[in-house]
Protein backbone atom coordinates (compact mmCIF):
# COMPACT_ATOMS: atom_id res chain seq x y z
CA UNK A 1 0.00 0.00 0.00
CA UNK A 2 0.92 3.39 -1.36
CA UNK A 3 1.58 5.87 2.11
CA UNK A 4 3.73 9.13 2.73
CA UNK A 5 6.98 8.52 4.34
CA UNK A 6 7.45 5.80 1.77
CA UNK A 7 12.01 5.61 1.82
CA UNK A 8 14.07 4.64 -0.34
CA UNK A 9 18.29 4.42 -0.72
CA UNK A 10 20.23 3.96 -3.71
CA UNK A 11 23.98 3.93 -3.77
CA UNK A 12 26.39 4.31 -7.08
CA UNK A 13 30.46 5.00 -7.22
CA UNK A 14 31.82 7.71 -9.51
CA UNK A 15 33.08 6.41 -12.61
CA UNK A 16 34.25 7.62 -15.61
CA UNK A 17 30.85 7.01 -17.44
CA UNK A 18 29.42 8.99 -14.74
CA UNK A 19 31.30 11.74 -15.33
CA UNK A 20 30.42 15.44 -16.96
CA UNK A 21 32.76 14.81 -19.37
CA UNK A 22 31.84 11.53 -20.68
CA UNK A 23 28.32 12.34 -20.31
CA UNK A 24 28.26 15.77 -22.63
CA UNK A 25 27.07 17.73 -19.65
CA UNK A 26 30.14 20.17 -18.63
CA UNK A 27 34.23 19.02 -19.28
CA UNK A 28 35.51 18.08 -15.90
CA UNK A 29 35.68 14.70 -14.43
CA UNK A 30 33.25 15.24 -11.80
CA UNK A 31 29.95 13.46 -11.08
CA UNK A 32 27.81 14.93 -13.33
CA UNK A 33 24.21 16.31 -12.68
CA UNK A 34 22.57 13.61 -15.17
CA UNK A 35 24.22 10.92 -13.67
CA UNK A 36 22.74 12.66 -10.08
CA UNK A 37 18.96 12.86 -11.69
CA UNK A 38 18.73 9.45 -13.00
CA UNK A 39 20.05 8.19 -9.09
CA UNK A 40 17.09 9.91 -7.71
CA UNK A 41 14.82 9.49 -10.17
CA UNK A 42 16.05 5.41 -9.38
CA UNK A 43 15.30 5.77 -5.46
CA UNK A 44 11.92 7.17 -6.09
CA UNK A 45 10.57 4.57 -8.76
CA UNK A 46 11.74 1.66 -6.28
CA UNK A 47 10.30 3.12 -3.60
CA UNK A 48 6.94 2.40 -4.78
CA UNK A 49 7.32 0.14 -7.25
CA UNK A 50 6.78 -3.08 -5.12
CA UNK A 51 3.46 -1.29 -3.77
CA UNK A 52 1.56 -0.93 -6.99
CA UNK A 53 -0.22 -3.60 -8.81
CA UNK A 54 1.05 -5.63 -11.15
CA UNK A 55 1.10 -4.56 -14.36
CA UNK A 56 1.44 -0.91 -13.05
CA UNK A 57 4.63 1.45 -12.82
CA UNK A 58 5.72 4.70 -12.37
CA UNK A 59 6.83 7.76 -15.13
CA UNK A 60 8.94 10.86 -13.71
CA UNK A 61 7.51 13.68 -14.75
CA UNK A 62 9.20 16.97 -13.04
CA UNK A 63 12.10 17.52 -11.26
CA UNK A 64 13.35 20.64 -9.14
CA UNK A 65 16.52 19.82 -8.42
CA UNK A 66 20.10 21.54 -7.21
CA UNK A 67 23.29 20.13 -7.87
CA UNK A 68 25.09 21.78 -4.70
CA UNK A 69 28.27 20.37 -5.03
CA UNK A 70 30.74 18.43 -6.75
CA UNK A 71 31.91 14.54 -6.29
CA UNK A 72 35.17 13.08 -7.63
CA UNK A 73 36.13 9.93 -9.45
CA UNK A 74 35.55 7.05 -6.93
CA UNK A 75 33.68 8.31 -3.76
CA UNK A 76 30.17 6.91 -3.43
CA UNK A 77 27.07 8.81 -4.01
CA UNK A 78 24.11 7.71 -1.97
CA UNK A 79 20.40 9.18 -3.17
CA UNK A 80 17.07 9.04 -0.41
CA UNK A 81 14.00 9.62 -2.17
CA UNK A 82 10.80 9.88 0.30
CA UNK A 83 7.37 10.13 -1.13
CA UNK A 84 5.84 13.10 0.77
CA UNK A 85 2.51 13.42 -1.54
CA UNK A 86 -0.03 11.03 -3.13
CA UNK A 87 -2.58 12.83 -5.35
CA UNK A 88 -4.43 10.05 -6.86
CA UNK A 89 -1.91 8.62 -9.12
CA UNK A 90 0.20 11.84 -8.85
CA UNK A 91 3.51 10.78 -6.38
CA UNK A 92 5.82 14.03 -5.17
CA UNK A 93 9.34 12.96 -3.50
CA UNK A 94 11.35 14.33 -1.61
CA UNK A 95 15.19 13.34 -3.08
CA UNK A 96 18.99 14.05 -1.27
CA UNK A 97 21.99 13.37 -2.79
CA UNK A 98 25.04 12.68 -0.85
CA UNK A 99 28.78 12.14 -0.84
CA UNK A 100 30.86 11.03 1.91
CA UNK A 101 31.36 15.06 2.56
CA UNK A 102 27.59 15.69 2.94
CA UNK A 103 24.57 16.93 0.77
CA UNK A 104 25.47 17.21 -2.91
CA UNK A 105 22.23 17.67 -4.44
CA UNK A 106 18.37 17.76 -3.12
CA UNK A 107 14.77 18.88 -4.43
CA UNK A 108 11.66 16.88 -5.20
CA UNK A 109 10.54 14.74 -8.16
CA UNK A 110 6.88 13.95 -9.38
CA UNK A 111 5.87 10.51 -10.75
CA UNK A 112 2.44 9.51 -12.16
CA UNK A 113 1.41 5.93 -11.80
CA UNK A 114 0.80 4.18 -15.14
CA UNK A 115 -0.86 1.28 -17.00
CA UNK A 116 2.68 -0.52 -18.35
CA UNK A 117 0.97 -2.01 -21.21
CA UNK A 118 -1.17 0.77 -21.64
CA UNK A 119 1.43 3.05 -21.49
CA UNK A 120 3.61 1.58 -23.95
CA UNK A 121 0.47 1.08 -26.53
CA UNK A 122 0.22 4.57 -26.41
CA UNK A 123 4.18 6.19 -26.72
CA UNK A 124 4.36 3.00 -29.17
CA UNK A 125 1.54 4.53 -31.89
CA UNK A 126 3.53 7.54 -32.35
CA UNK A 127 5.65 5.40 -34.81
CA UNK A 128 2.66 4.43 -36.82
CA UNK A 129 2.25 8.13 -38.34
Amino acid sequence: MLEQGLTYTTTTTVTEEKTAKTMGSGTLEVFATPAMIALMEEAAYKAVQPHLEEGMGSVGTYLDVKHLAATPLGMTVRCEATLIEIDRRRLVFKVTAFDDSGVIGEGKHERFIVNNESFMAKTNAKNIR
